[in-house]
């Protein structure tokens, strides 16, 4: 069976629901949204005609960047919740007919990632190239100056 053009380009025609975890829906009253605040809220969003659910960075990272700064691609930041919760949340989005994206921020890492820890030892380590390392440069003034 061939799987035809249109179906393949699911995604030119999709509607997407972007959700920021720490501001979508609080589940347990801290103050910050978590992933079964948006569990909490499939149903809704499932009724206004949505097809994929985006979820911004929900990895592990010290916060720096607003979750951007990914010190570990294979943990939930805790205060979003657990991997237990993140499959739950795959899962349901899945029984509600639904696709999930999640953004991959692939093009930086927090400075607290094992692979940049890593990369910095030494000029040798393995994982070196793995960034970019120039000298510093000084200005003393502004840096838009």
């Amino acid at each position: 069976m061939t799987v035809s053009r249109r179906s393949k380009q699911w995604w030119k025609q999709a509607i997407i629901y972007q959700i920021y975890p720490a501001s979508f829906c609080d589940s347990n009253g801290d103050g910050m949204g978590d992933l079964q605040g948006i569990i909490s809220k499939l149903d809704y969003i499932a009724s206004l005609g949505v097809d994929v659910i985006w979820v911004c960075p929900m990895y592990d990272s010290p916060q720096v960047d607003m979750g951007y700064d990914i010190s570990n691609y294979e943990d939930v930041y805790a205060p979003y919740g657990t991997l237990q919760d993140m499959e739950e949340l795959i899962r349901k989005t899945h029984e509600k007919g639904m696709k999930i994206m999640l953004d991959l921020v692939i093009n930086h890492t927090s400075d607290k990632h094992a692979w940049f820890e890593e990369s910095r030892l030494s000029k040798d380590s393995p994982k070196r190239d793995w960034y970019i390392w120039r000298p510093a440069k000084y200005h003393p003034g502004p840096p838009n100056a």
